[in-house]
């Protein structure tokens, strides 16, 4: 089960780097609530990552055989209850249902959801042993379970976590063997799902009020036309003057201290990056996130059993979509959405889900050598 002993087997690198990434999200928040109601902030995050840090240790002692096999369901089953449990008994913040109260924490089922489905899809698809995925026997079944967490979820409704389970689907099916003409077909149902909306918006406004819900429909307004209600896209204009402004060095940081760019502490925690340590600090942020993810990229290559080398690539791919998708809202390339920034952005449940990914990923590391 848990061998002490293998402690000495944890992979230091990764762990530096993740210290790294937890230290500058620390000074991020502290420079985004300080002189605030929020003040203090950071001094949680440093003890929610200390809380956090110990079952994450003990993760990665574990062998993750025992997680990944047929322990597997029975998380998947929990984290659907959890998100039904939402449904009749969740905590509404901000208009949004996505929070159980447990004590004094607020916990985002759907953060942990990510996780167990990557562990049922990493065991489903090592059952396959590399062999061609075939059409109803494998892809049907694995796109039925990322749809019934994707449904729950877009009805709290958060559209940007559903999005990520898009972004794990796809990335699992490529290095699962999925046939070309599949994937294909995969990407051009997106690429049709995305020219309907945009479609829509020009050719027939009405209808599409009708489909996608009011608050999705200004963030689509924003992103394609800035100027058609200033009030709108005043977020993701005052992101980018707030980045830009950070030059090469950083600058005080005057718009996200005077309250103009709303959750900087959490999802906006880029623009304080990007807005107090400038292209310097933001450079250093892509690099650590690189370095990140070229380390999880090798212990995929070390890996002697396939099944965790399918759940570290959906792992990096949870991660690599909320890091683009996150800088991408802040900078203008994608529509501004809910996803947190891993490691940077202040949020209980969103730490924890980073941490038991980085424990899964350091006990594949730990056992690469054993053969099952």
């Amino acid at each position: 089960m848990i061998n002490i002993r293998k402690i000495a087997k944890l992979d230091k690198l990764t762990l530096f780097i993740m210290f790294c990434l937890v230290a500058m999200g620390t000074i991020a928040i502290y420079g985004a609530t300080m002189d605030t109601h929020l003040e203090g902030l950071h001094i949680s995050n440093l003890y929610l990552f200390g809380a956090f840090f110990i079952p994450m240790l003990v993760l990665s002692l574990l062998d993750y055989t025992i997680l990944i096999g047929k322990l597997s369901y029975l998380f998947y089953g929990i984290g659907i209850g959890m998100l039904v449990l939402v449904k009749v008994t969740g905590e509404n913040i901000n208009g949004a249902v996505r929070w159980l109260a447990i004590g004094h924490f607020q916990l985002q089922p759907s953060e942990l959801v990510k996780i167990f489905t990557i562990l049922l899809i990493a065991h489903l698809l090592g059952k396959r042993a590399g062999e061609k995925l075939r059409l109803f026997q494998d892809l049907l079944p694995i796109c039925i379970i990322f749809m019934i967490p994707i449904i729950l979820i877009m009805q709290q409704p958060d559209l940007g976590t559903s999005l990520v389970f898009v972004g794990v689907l796809l990335s699992m099916l490529w290095i699962g063997n999925i046939r070309s003409l599949y994937m294909i077909l995969f990407i051009s149902m997106m690429i049709i799902t995305i020219g309907s909306i945009l479609w829509l918006y020009y050719a027939n406004f009405e209808l599409l009020s009708k489909i996608v819900e009011p608050h999705q429909i200004s963030r689509i307004q924003s992103f394609l036309d800035p100027t058609s209600d200033p009030d709108k896209s005043w977020h993701v204009k005052n992101a980018m003057y707030a980045i830009g402004s950070g030059g090469l060095t950083g600058s005080e940081g005057s718009l996200v201290g005077r309250g103009f760019v709303p959750y900087a502490y959490s999802d906006s925690i880029f623009v304080v990056i990007g807005e107090k340590y400038g292209f310097i600090g933001s450079s250093l942020l892509l690099l650590l996130y690189f370095l990140l993810v070229y380390r999880m990229v090798h212990i995929v290559m070390e890996s002697r059993e396939l099944a965790g080398s399918y759940l570290v690539i959906g792992l990096i791919g949870m991660l690599v979509f909320q890091i683009i998708v996150n800088i991408g809202m802040h900078i203008g390339l994608v529509p501004l959405t809910g996803i947190s920034l891993p490691f940077i952005s202040y949020g209980g449940s969103s730490l924890l889900s980073n941490m038991i990914a980085m424990g899964l990923v350091l006990s594949v590391n730990i056992h690469k050598d054993e053969i099952y």
